[in-house]
């Protein structure tokens, strides 16, 4: 059955003054429901690609099509709208680390709410059963009312794809998901992300860096390199000679887990993505 697409990328630039392009010209397109993979040195842009998507910034240039919509085109109310169905899934968790999990997950609503029922987190009982189901698909149930400063990395990073999952979105963009998380918990996170495409329909759209992630979990791998898109295939294509023409060094096979470090992104980020702003 051929799928619908449902993300059209068409020649998008984004350019820092005075700075190198951070994205040179990357087209592609990703169909609904489609799990696709996005590779690259630290640099390469991809952070960069995930937030001219549900435009967290703004593109230079180039068009961003998103269930039959250009995004880049799009006044506030409209981004609102669109934002309600693109979620995302932050590197560092992005959660209020005094809020319980519940709490947390509750929060991918706020783009349905008026400003005034965002702010007394006024959620209806049928806002409330989900939450609550979908902590328990997450496995994380038994934590709904533990405060997320109590809880590991990789229950933290699932009370994030919950958040996410509330939202009823369309499509999800996972910005490192994995980065920070031991191998247990990362391929757990995979797995999951996997489930939401496979079993809910939802697209993902996923930053990594671990190459073999990318390729056991992915219908398509897109390579980035200096901004530029010099890769675009499934796994099976993506052989050594791909590899070392993404990362410029040849590739060794290995597991690694990135050591925590400082997050860029503002807590603004995770209100604007669930639609907020």
């Amino acid at each position: 059955m051929e799928r619908q697409t449902l993300l059209n990328i068409e020649s998008v630039s984004k350019a820092y003054t005075g700075k190198a392009k951070a994205l040179d010209g990357v087209s592609f397109s990703v169909e609904r429901g489609q799990f696709v993979s996005v590779i690259g040195s630290s640099g390469a842009g991809k952070s960069t690609l995930l937030r001219c998507i549900n435009r967290l910034i703004d593109p230079s240039s180039g068009a961003v099509e998103f269930d039959g919509r250009d995004v880049t085109k799009l006044g506030k109310r409209e981004l609102r709208q669109i934002r309600r169905r693109v979620s995302m899934v932050f590197q560092h968790y992005n959660l209020v680390s005094r809020s319980t999990a519940i709490e947390n997950v509750l929060q991918g609503r706020l783009g349905y709410k008026s400003s005034l029922a965002g702010v007394l987190a006024l959620y209806s009982e049928e806002e409330k059963i989900r939450a609550f189901d979908v902590l328990d698909q997450l496995g994380l149930l038994e934590f709904a009312y533990r405060r997320c400063d109590q809880l590991s990395g990789g229950q933290k990073q699932r009370v994030g794809i919950a958040r996410a999952l509330v939202q009823d979105p369309l499509l999800i963009l996972a910005d490192e998901p994995i980065a920070s998380l031991d191998p247990k918990s990362s391929r757990a996170i995979m797995e999951h992300l996997r489930w939401a495409a496979d079993d809910l329909g939802i697209a993902c759209l996923v930053n990594l860096h671990q190459v073999d992630y990318a390729i056991e979990f992915s219908d398509r791998i897109i390579g980035l390199k200096d901004g530029k898109l010099v890769f675009d295939g499934t796994p099976a294509e993506l052989d050594a000679e791909a590899i070392a023409r993404i990362y410029g060094t040849p590739y060794v096979k290995e597991r690694s887990v990135k050591p925590q470090g400082f997050s860029d992104v503002v807590e603004a980020d995770v209100m604007a993505a669930a639609g907020v702003a």
